[in-house]
């Protein structure tokens, strides 16, 4: 397949030209979210800037852009709605509210160092992710193959120029760099197409014509002035805390689930490595002014993260150039902004598909366990069909700790490791926990065990109460049958929980049981 990453340094040069190119690809997903959010233009693409510049410049992963995207949309939508329930003009009140209240959420996420729980995600979730991912953003292309004015799909000759300039610009993305690779060729094929769309196909659309469908600007005409911080007085915090405060709540979760899965992303593509808890940090305090000045929220774009990547942008100077970029195009690059064409930037996003999918993944049916396979299809189908990344993730996690689960059930081994006329010693191994205990329970018969049991758990660990009432439970029936069981060689972990445990059960240990340590990794980002 093409070779569409690859792994290089950060420079200067590369990461100004990259944040341009990203900052053009920005404005019509930026419009288009904010459709989603039933909120004005200006509102998602002030949103891009403030994500975009603050991430950048004090996030965990360089070279990561965030900016307004769907997800958070479509949540942010339900406060937009709330609030013009309430009254005229209150929708965007509640929006922002929501937006500051999770970028605090965020913060605190960051502080409290959770972001490391981004190791919890197995790798066939990762694949589902990707894989279904790419397929979103390929299907997010086809609206633009609609006639912006009437909405009907292009037919005949117009169709015909659509697809062709999609051709050219996915052509000259793969081969102009075997010309130069001084300038990204993403940059280039915007340019190259948009020239021969303005000379030529005059009546190809192009940004000026999704703006056009925003209410209150049928000229399709991109200006703003820069926004000044406002604070949501309107909003009644005390009477409406708990829906500002669950609606923020899941602005925050959305927002952290797929920035940190860009983050891994990223550092799979660039072989370095990020780190999360500082961008939770930064992806709050973006929210949080965002909200402020008047912006929807955001969390990292997957989308544009991968054109920035492609183009080259690795270093902080990307994101910031693209913000900023951004910012300008806004208040006084429009004119030229509003010509760049609809097909030449959906001609990126099918590269970037191509790009992004894991083609590897398809000779995976027949290698791996059936299991994980189930895992990929079951997070790749969750993500096209709810369009809900978050949920995706969290469904391949509970399928995969799931199987965790039943297959560790299964490997739980008890041997007799010897035994004289009045004792004998058995050998645990393997994880004793909820889904394991039955199996552990079913090895031992009191009635007709010997006078002395020991069990030996040298290769064996107790992980939950499950496992330790297993053993209570299984020390009260050797006691009822007049023997006797003890416990040796337990970890100093496993120790501990049982003494912690002790009111409430009844286990006897070796007096003369060594102190075992298990072996930890230290934890990091």
């Amino acid at each position: 397949m093409i070779d569409f990453f690859k792994k290089q340094s950060a420079n200067l040069k590369n990461d100004t030209l990259s944040g341009l190119t990203v900052a053009l690809a920005l404005v019509p997903e930026a419009i288009a979210f904010s459709f989603i959010a039933g909120v004005d233009p200006l509102v998602g693409l002030w949103a891009a800037v403030f994500m975009g510049f603050i991430t950048a410049g004090f996030g965990g992963r360089p070279g990561m852009i965030s900016g307004a995207t769907g997800a958070i949309a479509v949540v942010a939508g339900k406060a937009v709605e709330h609030g013009d329930k309430l009254g005229d003009g209150l929708g965007l009140q509640y929006l922002f509210a929501v937006i500051m209240l999770a970028g605090v959420i965020q913060i605190m996420f960051g502080v409290l160092k959770l972001g490391r729980f981004i190791r919890l995600v197995p790798h066939p979730v990762m694949i589902g992710f990707v894989n279904g991912l790419a397929i979103v953003i390929l299907m997010a292309q086809f609206p633009s193959f609609r006639d912006p004015s009437s909405g009907e799909w292009l037919q005949g000759q117009a169709l015909g120029i659509m697809i062709g300039l999609v051709i050219l610009t996915m052509l000259i993305i793969q081969f102009f760099p075997k010309i130069t690779k001084a300038v990204p060729s993403i940059l280039i094929a915007i340019i190259s197409v948009g020239l021969l769309t303005f000379f030529l196909f005059k009546d190809s659309a192009t940004v000026s014509d999704v703006l056009a469908q925003a209410e209150g600007n049928p000229d399709g005409i991109l200006k703003g002035s820069f926004p000044m911080p406002a604070w949501p007085g309107d909003v009644n915090w005390m009477g409406d805390w708990k829906f500002l405060l669950k609606t923020a709540f899941i602005v925050a979760m959305v927002g952290i689930i797929e920035s940190l899965m860009t983050l891994q992303l990223i550092d799979e593509i660039t072989e370095t490595r990020g780190h999360g808890n500082q961008e939770c940090a930064a992806q709050g305090s973006a929210n949080f002014l965002s909200g402020l000045f008047g912006g929807m929220g955001g969390c990292a774009m997957i989308g544009q993260s991968l054109i920035n990547i492609k183009s080259g942008g690795r270093g902080r100077a990307s994101g910031i150039v693209a913000a900023l970029a951004l910012m300008i195009f806004i208040m006084v690059g429009g004119p030229v902004i509003q010509e760049i064409p609809i097909a030449a930037l959906v001609g990126v996003m099918f590269m970037v598909v191509i790009g992004t999918f894991e083609w590897n993944s398809l000779r995976t049916f027949g290698r791996v366990p059936l299991s994980d396979i189930i895992v990929i299809l079951a997070v790749t189908l969750v993500t096209i069909i709810m369009h809900d990344l978050a949920t995706a993730v969290f469904v391949g996690i509970i399928v995969s700790a799931l199987v965790f689960a039943w297959e560790s059930s299964r490997h739980v081994i008890v041997n007799i490791e010897s035994e004289t006329e009045d004792e004998r010693i058995y050998s645990l191994e393997g994880l004793l926990y909820f889904g394991s205990v039955r199996e552990f329970t079913d090895n031992f018969q009191a009635k007709s065990d010997c006078q002395s049991i020991v069990i030996d758990f040298a290769r064996a660990r107790v992980c939950d109460l499950s496992g330790i009432e297993a053993i209570n439970a299984l020390t009260d029936r050797y006691r009822q049958a007049g023997k006797k069981l003890r416990l040796r060689h337990l970890s100093k972990d496993c120790r501990r929980m049982l003494d912690r445990a002790d009111a409430i059960i009844d286990i006897e240990v070796a007096e003369d049981d060594p102190e075992y340590l298990v072996a930890r990794i230290k934890p990091t980002e």
